[in-house]
């Protein structure tokens, strides 16, 4: 059975962000906090990409990031000084936005139920980075987004959360991702907060959101 123990009344959960890219996953995730939406806090970002935009929007929002380049290290090497980094900061959940490397099954399994991802589509429809693409290649009437926890496997973990979207008949990835992360922008914050607070149980691979 999973943790399911929550953070104490009173204390706001400390967050990590890890991402590679935009970082636009991440920005929803800061404002949603900045604005009183949700109960936890974001602590740090780490960054495997030193040209990302996702350090500058960590700038604008005053939040500590630490690049943490993949380049010329093994994954051990590489993961391990993720490690250090988050047990530092003493942070409580990790959230994946965007983050372009496999992690290593020793860090998954130190992290195991304090590591989620979000992916856009409606696993395990569609995994790896051309989701949209292989959503319109496959002719599928709706796909989606899915916030899971992350295991050994990518794009694999037990399901936290779906929400569908509707694929149009015209829809080009551009378009289609643009809805889905509209949707992303919500709906990751908010599973996040829920996790947080202990509201979501996993047994196995089934995985339960508490009223």
């Amino acid at each position: 059975m999973a943790r399911t123990d929550s953070i104490p009344i009173g204390k706001k959960g400390k967050l990590a962000v890890m991402a590679s890219g935009r970082g636009s996953d991440f920005e929803a995730i800061v404002e949603a906090s900045e604005k009183g939406e949700v109960s936890y806090e974001v602590s740090l970002l780490i960054c495997n990409n030193p040209s990302a935009f996702v350090i500058e929007r960590a700038k604008q929002h005053s939040i500590p990031y630490v690049i943490v380049d993949h380049r010329g290290k093994d994954r051990t090497e590489f993961d391990g000084e993720i490690d250090d980094v988050l047990r530092e900061t003493g942070v409580d959940l990790v959230a994946l936005a965007g983050f372009m490397r496999i992690l290593s099954p020793e860090f998954v399994k130190r992290w195991e139920d304090r590591i989620i991802n979000i992916h856009p589509s409606l696993l395990p429809s569609f995994p790896g980075a051309h989701a949209h693409r292989d959503a319109i290649d496959y002719g599928v009437k709706v796909s989606g987004l899915t916030i899971h926890f992350v295991d050994e496997k990518t794009d694999h973990g037990p399901i936290i959360f779906q929400y569908p979207v509707n694929v149009r008949a015209d829809d080009t990835e551009e378009t289609l991702s643009l809805r889905i992360l509209e949707k992303e922008h919500y709906w990751y914050p908010r599973i996040i907060d829920m996790v947080m607070k202990g509201r979501v149980k996993r047994v196995g691979r089934k995985v339960e959101i508490l009223e």
